[in-house]
């Protein structure tokens, strides 16, 4: 229920279980913390995270987060390794983002999405908290106030919205994304992976990282 295709220096890793809204198992985080540590030791210069049919994510699968999933610290495990990858990381949002699977999209570099997308995190309203780094990688793309609105306030966005608040990085639809992926993707794929992930470092406030 893990898809991983490799092009050259490009991975894009899908969750592929439409049937079910994609929402995730502990098994299938289980697989993208095993992808994503498997990266962090391989030369690609770009990881792309998308899913099929018509929604991303809905996030945890409800059966399995009320049974200790929701709480389970493979979330947070899964979005460090993603945002610590010194390659350029793309989530390729082919529909609607809910709930727990906000973490991983908000530790890539790069969100693009499709325009019918909607954007909600309903922690608040199910009973749990966010995933402990969530709040601040939300906060710092759409600032606090924003970020309360989302978790706070349940707010469902549109992806005009998302795009307005920072959230996302460009509206992109579905029959373009692939091209979209490729354009943000060449230049970082031909970079020395020293001045990748320099950069990357740079962009985070960070030293930059001689590899």
């Amino acid at each position: 229920m893990i898809g991983l295709d490799i092009d050259g220096g490009r991975w894009t890793v899908t969750l592929n279980r439409p049937d079910k809204a994609n929402s995730l198992t502990r098994t299938m985080l289980g697989r993208l913390d095993e992808i994503f540590e498997q990266a962090a030791s391989s030369d690609i210069g770009v990881l792309v995270l998308t899913g099929t049919g018509k929604v991303f994510s809905a996030g945890a699968d409800l059966e399995e987060a009320h049974a200790g999933l929701a709480t389970d610290p493979i979330w947070e495990s899964v979005s460090g390794r993603l945002a610590a990858l010194p390659c350029l990381t793309i989530a390729a949002l082919n529909g609607t983002l809910a709930g727990g699977t906000f973490g991983m999209a908000l530790a890539c570099d790069l969100r693009l999405a499709v325009p019918g997308a909607k954007f909600f995190y309903p922690a608040i309203k199910l009973g749990f908290l966010p995933q402990p780094s969530d709040p601040g990688r939300l906060a710092a793309l759409v600032g606090p106030a924003r970020a309360k609105l989302i978790l706070m306030g349940a707010a469902k966005l549109t992806a005009d919205e998302a795009l307005m608040f920072g959230l996302i990085d460009r509206i992109v639809p579905g029959d373009a994304m692939q091209d979209e992926i490729v354009a943000l993707s060449t230049d970082a794929m031909a970079a020395q992976p020293e001045n990748r992930a320099a950069i990357k470092a740079m962009c985070n406030g960070q030293p930059p990282v001689r590899r």
